[in-house]
């Protein structure tokens, strides 16, 4: 089946990344969220960010205005029947995946796939919310999403051959760079990511160095852009939490153990950049 019209559910900063790269791309986009202001936010996002890409003539003014003119923003789920394609976003909560899984599952036709961005979510979990296991397939994309390359395409146990095949060419032209990846809790990127971050919180709450010292080892001494605790202020500090508890129920390893730190400040509204304080001031 061609894809022409794609659904995104959630316009948060990876809801709208992922629009972006779809309107960009050619495709009708139809990006939904429960209320206007989620939508009106995102539509502003999008269009900073297409701003930003004129400017660095990566694409003209006429293609900035066409991309935009390809969203349309809804807040009615039932308005998603007619897409070829569907993409979550929404928040890293099972029972929020699960409920909007089964939705879709009873919105859309029978041989649309539908794709989760989830960082660390079980797609087989997922899927089986479905009557369409064979076409529920992980597409987790990174932040900034114009910019990153990367998408793990991540297989479910039932995830046909020919729905990853699809999810895989749909990658390669959004010019993204498509690596197969099976389930597991946290999947290749998070499975090793979280675990750093986490560590890193654990230097700070035993006091063997402060948050800006823990940056500048990683990089000055691993030549990271941004150091640990800076990238989870960016991520969430909730979204996080969320992860290293998905990692620690799903591989039964103290070893992902969530920093009581963490906890302490998600539970202090402390969540990073979007709420202006986390390991730092914002």
């Amino acid at each position: 089946m061609a894809i022409q019209r794609v659904g995104v559910v959630g316009a948060g900063t990876m809801g709208n990344g992922i629009a972006h790269v779809f309107a960009r791309s050619g495709y009708q986009v139809m990006l939904c969220d429960i209320e206007q202001k989620f939508l009106d936010r995102a539509l502003a996002t999008i269009g900073k960010n297409l701003d930003r890409e004129v400017a660095k003539n990566k694409i003209s003014d006429a293609q900035k205005s066409d991309a935009l003119q390809r969203i349309s923003p809804i807040t009615d789920r039932s308005r998603l029947a007619v897409c070829d394609f569907i993409v979550e976003a929404a928040s890293e909560k099972l029972e929020i995946k699960s409920e909007l899984f089964r939705d879709l599952d009873r919105i859309c036709r029978r041989e649309v796939v539908l794709a989760s961005n989830t960082s660390s979510i079980s797609i087989t979990k997922l899927a089986a919310t479905t009557s369409r296991p064979d076409k529920v397939i992980g597409m987790h994309f990174f932040n900034p999403v114009p910019v990153m390359k990367l998408v793990e395409v991540v297989r479910g146990l039932a995830t046909s051959e020919e729905t990853f095949q699809t999810i895989r060419d749909l990658s390669l032209k959004l010019e993204k760079t498509p690596v197969e990846v099976n389930d597991a809790p946290g999947f290749v990127s998070n499975r090793v990511l979280m675990p750093l971050l986490n560590e890193a919180m654990f230097t700070v709450m035993e006091g063997v160095a402060t948050p800006a010292a823990v940056d500048e080892v990683f990089k000055l001494g691993m030549a990271h852009p941004m150091g640990p605790l800076t990238l989870a202020d960016f991520i969430g500090l909730d979204v996080c939490l969320d992860i290293m508890r998905v990692l620690h129920r799903g591989l039964g390893d103290p070893k992902y153990r969530p920093c009581p730190l963490l906890i302490k400040m998600v539970d202090a509204g402390w969540l990073g950049k979007k709420s202006g304080r986390g390991f730092y001031q914002y």
